[in-house]
């Protein structure tokens, strides 16, 4: 059956309103160029906000999908499939971790990440060990738990009371988190750079600190790289670049390349706290959904596909810091790999929303990361020339505003 005509206005109509999307409708996608149903064409440096890691109907991921869909689509967790398993091992041999719980997207995966953690402790420590500490201006999810541990109040507010036991202080704050961290801490969850909160990577000191403290207090330190993983920081996962190593990990968004589905990653001593009947997932592992992230994960974790993220990296922000100079919009460029920020200072300061809005007028997809902060996350294979492009794009849209 045909999808019957539609239109933006039906969207405002059936859906809830907590959206606002753009006023064209997308119905077709090649790369980095979308097109929608006004026929006009948008370079796509959003990437689903980081997710299309290939770009829009990757060919590869179209050919390993076709395939699985015309063997075996779903299973319950009472029976095992050769995606899943392929895919958890393959996950182990390129990472720290020794096992693997799948998810559908980084909230379960996160999610999944704070009750083990809790599990753990409660297991080896007793029931007082259960405190999170993590840190302002960080996302973790939209789930009651992870919108709790998460550092952003404006998401937690009119819920009721949050998850209590949770602790928030300052990022890259030696101080803070020493005076945060104490015996009756489960876990310290942080992103290694903090995507929502402004594109602002770790300070490598104060990672070794994080580390340290939960090396000392007998806490997990969890790593969500539902952003920063899968090449986007110019490694298979950033803490690869950090020369800290978590205990728990979480990845969702890019290994998918658009297809729905998150995992959490751990050692063999921490997952046994997750026994039979503790956590578990309807969707998780599903074939459809394992088979291409096992493609996507082939695919970006070689040395010069992750190579040429970095190259682009420096394309991407030498024209990023040029387009500032122009325009007097932005100064400073934060982030790493294809993964950045433009922040805006003076008079446009707060207006990244407007940024947005002009870009996709001028036929450019970027992010917002705040009302202070212009996000990029393209896609890892995008073309110097689509990336040029799309650049220029968006300095014209800032002159338009200016």
């Amino acid at each position: 059956m045909a999808i019957p005509p539609v239109s933006r206005a039906d969207f405002d109509q059936y859906f809830t309103p907590n959206y606002a999307p753009a006023p064209d409708v997308l119905v077709e996608g090649h790369g980095s160029r979308v097109v929608g149903q006004s026929g006009k064409e948008y370079i796509d440096l959003a990437a689903g906000i980081a997710v299309n890691v290939l770009g829009h109907a990757a060919p590869e991921l179209v050919a390993v999908l076709e395939a699985q869909a015309s063997k075996l689509w779903h299973l319950s967790n009472a029976y095992a499939n050769e995606p899943a398993i392929a895919l958890a091992r393959s996950l182990v041999e390129r990472t720290f971790a020794d096992r693997v719980f799948l998810t559908n997207s980084g909230a379960e995966a996160n999610e999944a990440a704070l009750k083990l953690a809790r599990r753990w402790a409660h297991d080896h420590h007793g029931a007082d060990k259960y405190e999170i500490v993590s840190f302002n201006g960080s996302f973790h999810g939209r789930t009651l738990f992870t919108v709790s541990v998460g550092g952003q109040e404006a998401y937690r507010t009119g819920f009721g009371p949050a998850i209590p036991g949770i602790i928030h202080v300052d990022y890259n704050d030696m101080d803070a988190v020493g005076s945060a961290v104490s015996g009756r801490t489960a876990a310290v969850m942080m992103e290694p750079v903090q995507g929502e909160g402004g594109l602002v990577p770790a300070d490598p000191a104060f990672a070794h600190r994080v580390r340290e403290l939960c090396n000392a207090n007998d806490a997990l330190l969890i790593f969500d790289e539902v952003q920063s993983g899968v090449g986007r920081t110019g490694s298979l996962y950033a803490y690869m670049d950090m020369d800290v190593t978590p205990d728990i990990l979480t990845t969702a968004k890019g290994i998918g390349g658009g297809f729905p589905i998150g995992g959490m990653l751990t050692t063999d001593p921490v997952a046994q706290s997750f026994v039979i009947g503790t956590h578990g997932s309807t969707f998780g592992g599903n074939p459809l959904a394992a088979s291409v992230a096992l493609e996507v994960l082939s695919i970006v974790d070689d040395p010069s596909f992750l190579g040429e993220v970095v190259r682009k990296a420096g394309l991407l922000r030498t024209r990023l810091l040029a387009i500032g100079q122009s325009t007097g919009a932005w100064s400073e460029v934060r982030g790493k790999g294809l993964w950045m920020g433009a922040v805006l200072s003076g008079d446009w300061e707060g207006r990244s929303k407007d940024i947005a809005g002009a870009g996709f007028e001028a036929g450019v997809m970027v992010l917002r990361a705040g009302a202070n902060v212009v996000r990029l996350a393209p896609a890892l294979n995008i073309p110097d020339e689509d990336l040029e492009e799309g650049l220029n794009r968006l300095e014209a849209a800032v002159h338009s505003l200016g």
